[in-house]
């Protein structure tokens, strides 16, 4: 859990990165923004800002925001009820975005997760989006991501968000509660 000044920085901050990458957003689209702690209490290391657009039965739109080398945890998308995990699109919109995924381990990675929770990170091949890049996710695909030094934002293009569900590498992790 984080302080409500805590929050109040990091929607700054995230609404900076959103202003230079010259997203507009309405009041309401602002004041629903979400800062996903994970429920760890270290949003500046592992987290993430999200503005939802729309979450269909079919389809959602979102805005991802990444503080200077923020987080997104390793998880994945799970099939539920016998309806497939989400496929999503990420596109970098500014800054750079790495994204790591199963395959062939890079050598030298750029992105470095806490060191206190690295033990969690498990897929290392990484893909590097700059703006006006992109890479589709597959259903249940084991994923995380971090913003580079100048942070990130990147839209999010997606079959239905169900995040409750979402399964985290680190059994610390409470994305939602």
């Amino acid at each position: 859990m984080i302080t409500a000044e805590k929050q109040k920085y990091v929607v700054e901050e995230s609404l900076k990165l959103l202003d230079k990458a010259g997203i507009v957003l309405t009041p309401a689209e602002v004041n629903e923004m979400e800062v996903a702690d994970m429920g760890l209490g270290e949003i500046e290391s592992t987290g993430l800002q999200l503005i939802v657009y729309v979450n269909t039965k079919r389809c959602c739109a979102k805005e991802i925001v990444l503080l200077p080398y923020q987080t997104c945890p390793e998880h994945r998308h799970p099939e539920i009820d016998g309806i497939p995990g989400k496929e999503e699109t990420f596109r970098c919109r500014y800054g750079k975005v790495f994204l790591y995924v199963s395959g062939t381990p890079v050598a030298n990675p750029q992105a470095n997760p806490p060191a206190h929770r690295k033990q969690h990170y498990t897929v290392w091949h990484e893909i590097v989006l700059n703006p006006g890049e992109q890479y589709t996710l597959s259903p249940d695909t084991l994923h995380w991501f971090q913003g580079g030094a100048e942070g990130a934002v990147v839209s999010e293009f997606s079959t239905s968000s169900r995040d409750e569900f979402d399964i985290f590498t680190d059994p610390g992790i409470k994305r939602l509660g």
